[in-house]
């Protein structure tokens, strides 16, 4: 090795970082159950690869190299606790593993990390925290402010849901298939519920927002990697696929809102539409059918206005009954109000809306008033229409969307 450019170092490391950082946390800490501790270990050898890289040159495997130094320090810490007789146990495992010279011999134990991090007895709110932090990295400020929660309150619970992990001794392994259904839910929850967080900035403007996003389609590629027979893990990849094909859409040169009946297709992400296509027709064979699945061909079903010009509103309000047998949503009886109305006309949309709203958590929900509004527009109540308008345009935060709304209300034909 010869010496380097301390930028080059420092290049080199953010690159591993960002490709293995997951791996290398999920490989330690697999061996010790101690997620914390991994990570502690694998910061100290970023900060010693930043000191030594640039003295002796990058190695020639540098996730290899960090590996090493962060499985050392494990060893020395167990070492010096040696006396508690769990900490002989993982020193013997942690010394005994020649596998850690390696990266590439290195089973890659990130699903088994998601599993755990998603485990019934983590708190569900802190689950998709967890798995961007051990994961990805994220430090608990930039979690805390894509989740709406103080920096402190993030950390200490982030601090909490990895020491339950040690405390009650969690098993880093992918569980059985008959645990699947609410071990794998919960991983795939927690991946949306990131994506979702990434999506509030419709914009595309606040970078840290945007890559939320795009960490968690990265997170949504790796889990169909590793679990390629599953279909709902395609299905949710090939849902926040098509929504993100869309991203530019939204807004216009100016920064209005744009809504998708609006919206320019030719600004459509086709590279990411094809993809999120084949995902759909891939899970589809599997002849299992879920939530995410039901989403992402919904979807699907609005690009087809590329060839007919319009949605296929017919195929959309018969995946909305199957996502609203399977899942009770009040919001999935939204759409499938708004769909009916596209499909059937406005009085029987609100019909469905009607019976949509017995549900009191559409009360406070801006799309159930905009969708209320614009059926009342429709059917000639503009009385009706301006009050819906006004409590949805109360309840939105992005300020392009209420501008939108507010617009919509002004040209309605009230008498003045």
């Amino acid at each position: 090795m010869e010496r380097t450019d301390p930028r080059g170092a420092a290049g080199t490391a953010e690159a591993v970082a960002r490709q293995a950082y997951g791996k290398l946390v999920a490989w330690l800490a697999a061996r010790t159950r101690d997620v914390a501790g991994a990570e502690d270990a694998l910061s100290e050898a970023f900060v010693a690869a930043l000191r030594h890289w640039p003295e002796a040159g990058i190695p020639a495997s540098p996730d290899a190299w960090l590996m090493t130094a962060a499985r050392r320090r494990l060893i020395d810490g167990h070492r010096r606790r040696s006396v508690e007789a769990k900490a002989i146990e993982d020193l013997l495992v942690l010394a005994g593993d020649e596998a850690a010279e390696d990266a590439a011999a290195v089973p890659d134990d990130r699903l088994s990390l998601m599993f755990v991090c998603a485990h019934p007895a983590i708190e569900p709110r802190m689950r998709a925290p967890l798995i961007l932090q051990t994961l990805l990295g994220f430090d608990a400020g930039t979690i805390a402010s894509a989740f709406l929660v103080a920096p402190a309150t993030m950390g200490q619970r982030l601090v909490r849901a990895k020491r339950r992990i040690a405390e009650l001794g969690l098993a880093f392994a992918v569980p059985e298939r008959d645990e699947w259904p609410e071990r794998l839910d919960a991983v795939l929850e927690a991946i949306y519920a990131a994506y979702g967080e990434g999506w509030a900035d419709p914009s595309g403007q606040e970078a840290r927002l945007r890559n939320l996003a795009e960490e968690a389609i990265w997170l949504g590629r790796l889990l169909v990697a590793l679990l390629p027979d599953e279909p709902e893990a395609a299905g949710l990849l090939a849902l926040m696929l098509h929504s993100h094909a869309r991203r530019f859409a939204r807004r216009d040169a100016d920064g209005r809102y744009v809504p998708l009946a609006a919206q320019e297709m030719a600004r459509w992400d086709e590279g990411l539409i094809g993809e999120a296509e084949a995902l759909l027709a891939r899970a589809a064979r599997a002849g299992r059918f879920g939530r995410y699945q039901l989403e992402a061909a919904i979807q699907s079903a609005h690009v087809v206005r590329r060839r007919l010009g319009r949605p296929d509103w017919q195929a959309i309000g018969v995946l909305y009954d199957a996502l609203f047998d399977l899942t009770g949503s009040p919001v999935v009886a939204l759409n499938r109000a708004v769909a009916l109305a596209e499909r059937e006309g406005a009085a029987a949309g609100l019909s469905a809306l009607d019976a949509a709203a017995r549900d009191p958590r559409l009360e406070s929900y801006q799309p159930y008033w905009a969708a209320r509004a614009a059926m009342l527009e429709a059917l000639g109540d503009p009385t009706g229409a301006a009050k819906a308008y006004g409590l949805a345009i109360g309840l939105e935060t992005d300020p392009a969307v209420r501008d939108f709304l507010q617009a919509r209300c002004a040209a309605l034909p009230l008498s003045r």
